[in-house]
């Protein structure tokens, strides 16, 4: 009898079982680091209704946040790409809603625009300051409205996944959980080196732009 060419079958299952980590893998990062942003932008929230006061924490946190944003536009980026370049195994667990997905560029597009234009307002030539904070507020409002039906769409998903690479049982269903944390652990440090960077020209930058 001839053989067909190709991986025997239990190699066969093995290769499709490790395909399906990985995209069990990529939905739980993305689903705990999702949770560490809520967190972040909840208290990143508060900061504005006393921002005189509050000005360096809401900068700081607003540093904070960037490398963990990174990390979640890097992931739901892959299961994207992958999806989309036909991998059987993220055609299997299937693309999201509709109407996330045609959300879901203009979230990330938005959450660009806040953070940059935050980052600029703050280490940019002094004549644009004005322009930039009332750009800062326009995609703050936008993105609020976006990024509220996003949670939402997303919040059931979420609140399932991020537990289980916490969970000792959940946890060694799917490898790669310490990697998991250790990455988004280290998106944090980056955050709060990049935060301790930039606090302690909050308060020059705050009396230069009241003055001009």
């Amino acid at each position: 009898m001839t053989r067909l060419p190709g991986p025997a079958p239990a190699a066969w299952s093995r290769q499709r079982r490790r395909r399906l980590e990985g995209v069990e893998a990529n939905a739980r990062l993305t689903a705990t680091t999702a949770v560490v942003l809520l967190v972040l932008l909840a208290v990143e929230g508060l900061t504005i209704l006393r921002i005189g006061s509050l000005l360096t924490l809401h900068v700081f946190i607003g540093m904070l946040l960037v490398p963990p944003v990174l990390l979640k536009m890097a992931s739901t980026g892959w299961r994207f790409a992958r999806y989309y370049l036909g991998d059987p195994a993220y055609r299997h667990r299937g693309p999201p809603a509709l109407g996330l997905r045609v959300l879901g560029p203009a979230v990330v597009v938005l959450t660009v625009a806040v953070l940059a234009t935050g980052i600029v307002l703050l280490v940019g030539p002094v004549p644009w300051r004005s322009t930039l904070l009332e750009l800062h507020k326009a995609t703050f409002v936008l993105w609020f409205g976006a990024m509220g039906l996003h949670v939402l769409g997303h919040l059931a998903d979420t609140a399932r996944l991020a537990p289980l690479d916490l969970v000792a049982r959940t946890r060694r269903q799917v490898r790669g959980a310490g990697v998991r944390q250790w990455l988004l652990a280290l998106s944090l440090v980056i955050g709060i080196g990049l935060g301790v960077l930039v606090v302690p020209e909050v308060g020059s930058w705050w009396h230069a732009f009241r003055i001009g």
